[in-house]
């Protein structure tokens, strides 16, 4: 089972690191090809293609300057402990041990813009680049025509890796945005998925709210991780911060997960 997540626009590159242990990214030649497209991109370019603040556009036309195809605990980070969103809060991977990073790098997956995909101990560089961003390269006019089949491969490749994997009963544990799991060429994945949906009772009625949504995908992750969960199955006894299985709402491969108060 390979539990997917997406990356967080902010990142902590300040706190202290209390693990060494790291891995290389696994599609460093593909993210360089992208950084010498961004390189070539004024900073006025750079905030129109992202909207953002020129602020922003000139710290990540920086970042795309000084990034090197080398990564050393100098100048990166392990991508778990460098994204710092809401999902990454609720997943609190600082306070995990290395035994349970050690299994995470197994069982997780961290789709990315710039890497393509990264497992929890990859160091990164500091990066901005979200997978909706319409960049024109060689292989066409946005990311997702970039990565084309390279992410859903490495997804049924590792995946391989298990004994149910070989048999052809590898599950994939969808808890990233629609953005970043558009990236993931379905007509490739040789693997069923399983949606995991977070609702919260407001106004009367059961409402997907962002904030909460994306906190509990994080508790999600650490749940797995921390019960080295296998079998979706056992995603029903997920029960962080008042969250609790619907069994009534769901189904097999959209598991609903309700709480009456944040």
């Amino acid at each position: 089972m390979l539990v997917l997540l997406s990356p967080a626009k902010k990142l902590d590159y300040d706190s202290p690191v209390r693990t060494t242990l790291h891995t290389e990214p696994l599609f460093v030649k593909q993210a360089a090809e992208l950084i010498k497209v961004l390189k070539k991109k004024s900073v006025e370019d750079i905030a129109g293609l992202m909207k953002l603040s020129d602020a922003l556009a000139q710290l990540n036309a920086d970042r795309y300057a000084e990034w090197k195809p080398r990564f050393t605990q100098a100048d990166s980070r392990q991508a778990i402990l460098a994204f710092n969103g809401d999902v990454y809060e609720g997943l609190d991977a600082p306070s995990l041990s290395d035994s349970q990073l050690k299994w995470a790098q197994q069982h997780v997956a961290m789709l990315s813009g710039l890497y393509g995909v990264l497992r929890p101990l990859d160091l990164m560089r500091p990066y901005r680049l979200e997978m909706g961003t319409r960049l024109e390269t060689s292989s066409g006019t946005n990311l997702y025509q970039f990565w084309g089949s390279t992410i859903a491969q490495y997804l049924n490749e590792q995946l391989a890796e298990t004994p149910d994997g070989k048999k052809g009963n590898g599950v994939v544990v969808n808890l990233a945005s629609e953005e970043y799991f558009k990236a993931v060429d379905l007509k490739t994945l040789n693997a069923r998925v399983v949606q995991c949906v977070f609702q919260d009772y407001k106004s009367d009625a059961w409402k997907i709210i962002s904030f909460h949504a994306k906190r509990a995908r994080g508790l999600m992750a650490r749940y797995i991780i921390q019960n080295k969960v296998k079998q979706p199955e056992k995603l029903a006894g997920f029960d962080a911060e008042g969250y609790a299985f619907a069994k009534e709402v769901s189904s097999e491969d959209r598991l609903v997960f309700r709480r009456r108060q944040a």
